[in-house]
Parts: structure tokens; sequence; C-alpha cells
């Protein structure tokens, strides 16, 4: 992860794990049992308490799941007075970006075919123009399409936005570490559509300005 949002989907997934574990490891114990039943209670007509139990236990559970659920669903949906606005506009089979705070810097962001890839690059996952965006600031981004659904998805920053023609939708990130982070359009919007890869480059607030300036 290279986000705080990220790290707490990360500790909810190890959380819920945790609990599908400990239920199947019951419920193995039990039909397990099973085996060595001496039917002491072949005779037995109702059970009102074990049945009590096992309709609130379960309840109990999926409360367990739920509540740090919603908190993590909240905390993905707030935007906290964002440094850096960046919007993405999704095409076949590319992305447009415009930073419209910096003198609506504009361009296109088109997959390396594999012929002109360097040796250093990643198939189907670099890029001609890669986004700049500046480590711990806030960033907001604000995604549609121009044609077709698409999806704007950063796996390392736990983003994931649907592009939907004629709607604005947005969310925001926090990267804490300089790098670059790799993600891909994750829609089945039609033929090549895993082909529009997204590189965001993390670097220092300075280095940004610079590459602000320079543009």
């Amino acid at each position: 992860s290279a986000s705080p949002l990220m790290q707490q989907l990360i500790f909810f997934h190890d959380h819920a794990l945790l609990i599908l574990v400990m239920i199947t490891v019951l419920v193995g114990y039990l039909m397990f049992m099973l085996f060595f039943n001496n039917y002491v209670n072949r005779f037995l007509l109702h059970g009102q308490l074990i049945e009590m139990i096992w309709t609130i236990l379960p309840a109990i559970i999926l409360l367990f799941i739920a509540f740090p659920s919603l908190r993590l669903l909240y905390l993905l949906d707030e935007i906290n007075e964002p440094s850096v606005t960046l919007k993405s506009i999704g095409h076949q089979w590319y992305w447009s970006y415009e930073y419209s705070d910096f003198n609506n810097i504009e361009f296109d962001s088109y997959m390396i075919p594999t012929n002109e890839l360097s040796t250093d690059g990643f198939r189907l996952l670099d890029v001609d123009n890669r986004i700049v965006l500046p480590m711990n600031s806030q960033i907001r981004i604000l995604v549609t399409a121009a044609d077709v659904i698409h999806s704007w998805t950063i796996p390392a920053l736990g983003v994931k936005v649907d592009g939907t023609p004629g709607r604005l939708n947005q969310t925001n990130f926090f990267m804490n570490r300089p790098g670059l982070f790799y993600g891909q359009c994750s829609e089945i919007c039609g033929a090549n559509h895993s082909f529009m890869p997204i590189v965001i480059e993390s670097v220092p607030t300075n280095y940004f300005i610079k590459w602000i300036s320079n543009n």
C-alpha cells in the first residue's frame, strides 16, 4: 500500500479473514465430532436454547464485520480540503488528464506499444505521459468518460472510480511515499478495454512545482 486508505482496506481484509478462519474452524470441529456421535439425544424433540444461540451468534459476528466496513466506506468517500485537483477523462482506448488548478495543463496518456517499450518498462502498463502528483498532499480526482463506461483504478492507492459519460465522479487519495504506481481501466467496456494503463509518478512537492513550471 502507498496510502492510508489502502492500509485501512488491508486491515479490514485481515480482520474479515480472521473471522472467516474462526467460523471455519468451529464448523469443521462440529462436523468432525458428528462422526463420534453416541446418539444420546435421538429422542430430543426441541432445543430452544441452542436455536437461540445459533441465531444470535451469527448476527453478532455480522455486526463485527458490518461496523468496520461502514466506517471504511465513509472514509473512502470523504473529501478533505484537497491541495491538487486532477480531472481524468476516459476515451477508447486512452486517458486524458487536466490540471485545472495550474493554467489548464492538459495531455493524453497512451499505452506504449510493446515494440517501442524500453528495456526497463512494463509491458501493457507503461504510458507515454505519466501523471505527476505531489506526495504527502491530499489529491482530489474527478473522473468522467467521453464514450463508454471506464474505471480509473490504482490498487496501491485503494482507488477505483467509475467514469460514466455525462456524469462526474470524485474521490480523494493521499500518497505517503514517492514512487511509480500502476493501474488500469477495470471495466469491461469493449475490445482492448484492459489496455488503458494509468501511471502516477509520486514526487516531493518541490519537484512537482518545478514540473508544473516547466509545463
